[in-house]
């Protein structure tokens, strides 16, 4: 059942322009960050064969796109989160869904699922460009594969939060505004805090982010990003499982 609510969004989603659009302006915006850094890289070669152990074309040309693709979606997915509940209620087709012989649960994993499918797409497009460097030497894959993993659980986050807000209101714009401040506090949070034992490094989005970036695999920061998921998924079933008793 999760999986029929997940490709009934999808398709949903992808029958509007919007999809096509976000999709569309993130090939740009990617595509014009990787040829840059392609030709920022030609240009290095000269310095960089200076130093006996120079950074390579992966940190020089991948991973700064995966940088500005976590600023870009955090941008993003509050735009594709905004319907997916509170169009629902303001087209006042929520009291069927909640009513339906399905648990609350999976709707709320159906949904959360068809956005993660949707920004798995736009994770995709940044790692066949890395991949496409193949054609000219070698990288490094597990730099990719780290950062590839960290966007994904950044992106899961982001529409964690998305949803829930989006639970909230029977208004798209308003669950889009709400969700773009609340992850915009989450992403800077910390940058006030002078104590590094401060509480506001843990609920940083960034911090937890940073560490995929520089291509460790960090046990506690994959912990984190699944209780984060985990704790605003449960809050999105809790909010709907009160319309539910109220219908």
């Amino acid at each position: 059942m999760i999986g029929t609510i997940a490709a009934k969004e999808l398709r949903s989603l992808f029958n509007s322009p919007l999809a096509w659009v976000v999709l569309a302006v993130l090939q740009v915006i990617f595509g014009y960050l990787f040829m840059v850094g392609v030709g920022r890289y030609g240009d290095l070669q000269p310095q960089l064969a200076q130093y006996p152990n120079p950074p390579g074309i992966t940190e020089i040309v991948v991973a700064p796109v995966f940088g500005v693709a976590a600023i870009v979606l955090l941008l993003v997915v509050p735009l594709l989160s905004m319907r997916l509940i509170a169009e629902e209620r303001r087209n006042q087709t929520l009291t069927f869904l909640v009513s339906a012989p399905i648990s609350v649960m999976q709707i709320v994993l159906g949904k959360f699922t068809s956005l993660m499918l949707f920004l798995l797409i736009a994770t995709g497009l940044i790692v066949v460009m890395a991949l496409s460097l193949y054609a000219g030497g070698r990288i490094d894959l597990g730099l990719v594969a780290a950062n590839a993993l960290g966007l994904i659980l950044l992106s899961g986050a982001f529409a964690a939060v998305g949803l829930y807000l989006s639970s909230l209101t029977a208004q798209p714009v308003t669950a889009a505004i709400s969700a773009f401040a609340a992850l915009l506090v989450l992403w800077i949070v910390n940058m006030g805090a002078s104590d590094p034992a401060s509480v506001l490094h843990l609920l940083s989005l960034l911090r937890h982010y940073e560490t995929f970036a520089r291509g460790l695999l960090n046990t506690g920061d994959l912990a984190w990003f699944g209780m984060f998921i985990a704790v605003f998924l449960w809050l999105t079933v809790r909010r709907l499982d009160r319309d539910r008793l109220a219908s």
